[in-house]
């Protein structure tokens, strides 16, 4: 007996083991609200609005449409809502439902900050540096929620550290090139069917999903890449940019963590029949690339265009090597790359005052329901935005932003026959996606 619970052990260990695989799926949450006038623009003005220093995480020659010194601050509050329909769940063979109850419900508040400054170092030349999150997820579902298997919290932060140099090339061209040192940490967690590898193994009391592990796994680590810039005043009242950011590199190095939620699971612990393990996995960020035109209409209207696009084919499978020498755990993923366009406005009211309002429509990366799981249940989406401008000097701007997200229905298929769902069973259902997100900054100018 023995001998077969040292077998159970490793096979539960290696499905817990597992979750560092899905570090990856939390970077596929894109981030874009690192500037509030972007937010109330819908992003339409990312590229070539060049309105303030923060401006400079979309397409760093911003800072050179910028006379003097500025400093930027900001925040924004994302309110997503993810919530499974119709969801059904059992072990592989499909004979146990796994269903006990739980909220189905597992969208998560985050605040996000962002700081810029920049600059004119010389005649030709400006000098910034913007602090801000490109990537980032939060979601969470009670711990005996239907696809607890699959998934119970996904957390990742990730923030760069963007120093930026700018060239004025001419009165009409800017070209710049900044670093982009990027620091990511991830905290993930689902549960292991340990009844259901118990009672195969005839221990007492255990049964198919009622005596779960739960394993947390957190991992983090530094990556370095680049961003490039030009910002070109075509005529008096249309400006053109385009911002390219790089790919980056990083290891995440997780440690398991595991805990019982009932007496049976408990006891396993205790006598060191699951035990946590370490790892590490590959993750890539991927590139992007902004393009967008703005154009002076007239006195009072300006409207603005962008597109932008993002490298996630470089996302198409994970692999997990193990510090105790297993065999790697690999998970397919074939991620698409994607495109997302917006158009804005803003309409001088006042000299004080400025309205902004935009729409939006940005792709999923996920090419079908087999891929998608509860961790980033994403929809392609379209957003409307409202906000303002308020300068109550010539040389401070205070900003507030509004987004409703309105994603499209999607449904989720994780097969349990997969090799990478061995021990976490079948699980399906239709995502219900929405995001309310609130932005707020102040700009100033010396």
């Amino acid at each position: 007996m023995h001998n077969k619970f040292n077998k159970l052990s490793m096979a539960v260990a290696i499905a817990s083991s597992a979750l560092v695989a899905s570090q990856a799926f939390a970077s596929g949450f894109q981030v874009r609200e690192q500037s509030a006038k972007t937010l109330a623009n819908a992003l339409s003005n990312a590229a070539a609005g060049a309105e303030d220093a923060g401006f400079m995480a979309y397409n760093p020659a911003a800072i050179g449409n910028i006379d003097g010194n500025q400093v930027v601050g900001g925040l924004a509050y994302i309110d997503a809502d993810f919530e499974l329909r119709n969801a059904e769940a059992s072990d592989a063979s499909g004979l146990f439902d796994f269903d006990r109850g739980g909220s189905r419900q597992g969208g998560e508040a985050a605040l996000v900050p962002s700081f810029a400054a920049k600059t004119r170092l010389k005649e030709r030349f400006d000098l910034g540096l913007a602090v801000y999150a490109p990537y980032g997820l939060s979601t969470e579902y009670d711990e005996d929620w239907i696809g607890r298997y699959h998934a119970i919290e996904s957390e990742l932060e990730t923030i760069d550290f963007q120093p930026t140099l700018n060239y004025r090339a001419s009165d009409r061209l800017n070209l710049a090139v900044g670093l982009r040192a990027q620091y990511a940490d991830a905290t993930l967690s689902n549960a292991i069917d340990f009844g259901s590898a118990a009672a195969m193994q005839g221990l007492p009391g255990a049964t198919p999903g009622q005596n779960d592990v739960i394993g947390e796994v957190t991992g983090d680590d530094w990556g370095y890449g680049y961003i490039l810039g030009a910002l070109f005043q075509a005529t008096e009242k249309t400006r053109l940019g385009i911002g390219y950011r790089s790919e980056i590199d990083l290891t995440l190095d997780g440690e398991l963590k595991v805990k019982g939620t009932d007496p049976v699971s408990d006891g396993a612990i205790d006598a060191g029949l699951v035990t946590g393990t370490g790892g590490k996995a590959e993750l890539t960020t991927p590139a992007n690339l902004n393009l967008g035109v703005y154009h002076q209409l007239t006195d009072r209207l300006a409207l603005m265009a962008n597109a932008e696009w993002t490298e996630w084919s470089s996302f198409d499978e994970l692999v997990v090597e193990f510090e105790d020498g297993r065999a790697p755990s690999r998970t397919e993923e074939n991620w698409d790359n994607t495109w997302a366009f917006s158009v804005g406005a803003n309409y001088a009211l006042t000299p004080q005052w400025l309205l902004r309002a935009g729409l939006g429509h940005d792709e999923t990366p996920i090419p079908g329901s087999e891929f998608r799981t509860p961790r980033v249940p994403d929809a392609d989406r379209t957003w409307a935005t409202l906000g303002a401008t308020w300068m109550p000097t010539a040389d401070l701007g205070i900003t507030a932003g509004y987004m409703r997200v309105f994603g499209d229905d999607v449904d989720m298929n994780q097969d349990g026959t997969k090799e990478e769902n061995a021990t976490r069973g079948n699980l399906s259902g239709t995502y219900e996606v929405s995001a309310d997100v609130f932005a707020l900054s102040v700009d100033y100018r010396f």
